[in-house]
């Protein structure tokens, strides 16, 4: 014969108060939801919004004939160049180029690297732009081994 399990139920909080709590969570947790997803679209739209404004400017230049290619070609880059923004896997184009020319004084001799890093960062002259045939770079630095 079983035995009969005679000691009392004790709640410890009642299902009125446990029902209560259920929908407070439910309701903080749809509306931590909804705010979570507002704030990535907001994001996204920013971003988009950026792309887009990217977009007209450099499709502008492109149709003024000041890109330094071909309108289609341009027009082609200008577009895929927003695609890769919007799906946020375009990087300033600026600091990878600036980091690309550091990376080229690396393969100088050590006697000059410091001197090319200096003119990659802005010191001394430049001269020139890409549509002329490349940019010129100078900077004079003094010989200190002379006496």
């Amino acid at each position: 014969m079983p035995f009969a399990d005679h000691t009392p139920r004790i709640d410890l909080v009642p299902a009125v108060t446990r029902q209560t709590f259920r929908r407070w969570g439910c309701a903080l947790l749809l509306a931590s939801t909804s705010l979570c997803a507002a704030t990535a679209l907001a994001q996204d739209r920013g971003t988009s919004a950026d792309a887009n404004a990217r977009y007209q400017s450099e499709r502008a230049l492109c149709l003024n004939g000041l890109s330094n290619q071909d309108r289609a070609t341009c027009l082609k880059e200008a577009g895929a160049a927003r695609g890769e923004a919007q799906r946020g896997n375009l990087r300033d184009g600026r600091a990878a180029y600036d980091q690309n020319a550091m990376i080229r004084c690396n393969a100088l001799p050590a006697s000059d690297q410091e001197a090319c890093k200096r003119r990659i960062q802005g010191e001394g002259l430049t001269k020139g732009t890409p549509a002329q045939g490349g940019v010129i770079r100078e900077l004079v630095v003094p010989d200190n081994t002379a006496k």
